[in-house]
């Protein structure tokens, strides 16, 4: 799955070592809102130290997240992790465009529209008919 938008919060790296393995590893979640009408945040999940170098996410930038879903019980609750396995950086302005929903901004043709013209009934005049009336 994949979720387009902004990283707003980046949350501390976690490590530790491994009690079956005895390795070294390291986590960092991170929370993305998305650009639509009604904005959704999801925080996802990078593992390994790999992973979190090559990646490099910082705080505000425009990102496409490549994620996959699961889920594990815990003393009868269930309880979701997504994980991102590729993230891809987005141009904002590229970002803006593609959302028809996002607030646009305004031109100077949008504050002043055209004057209405003096006459509503020029156009009207120039016609040949019968009558004299404009409707």
């Amino acid at each position: 799955m994949e979720i387009e938008g902004k990283i707003i919060n980046v949350l501390p790296a976690q490590g530790g070592i491994s009690a079956r393995t005895g390795n070294a590893w390291k986590s960092q979640e991170f929370v993305i809102e998305t650009h639509e009408q009604y904005p959704r945040k999801c925080c996802f999940r990078v593992f390994g130290e790999d992973r979190l170098a090559a990646m490099n996410i910082q705080a505000g930038e425009e990102l496409r997240v490549f994620f996959d879903i699961d889920a594990r019980e815990y003393q009868g609750r269930w309880y979701n992790t997504l994980s991102a396995w590729k993230v891809e950086r987005v141009d904002a302005a590229a970002a803006q465009a593609a959302d028809p929903a996002a607030p646009q901004p305004m031109t100077s043709a949008d504050a002043f529209p055209p004057a209405p013209s003096a006459d509503p009934f020029a156009a009207a005049a120039g016609t040949d008919t019968a009558d004299d009336l404009p409707f």
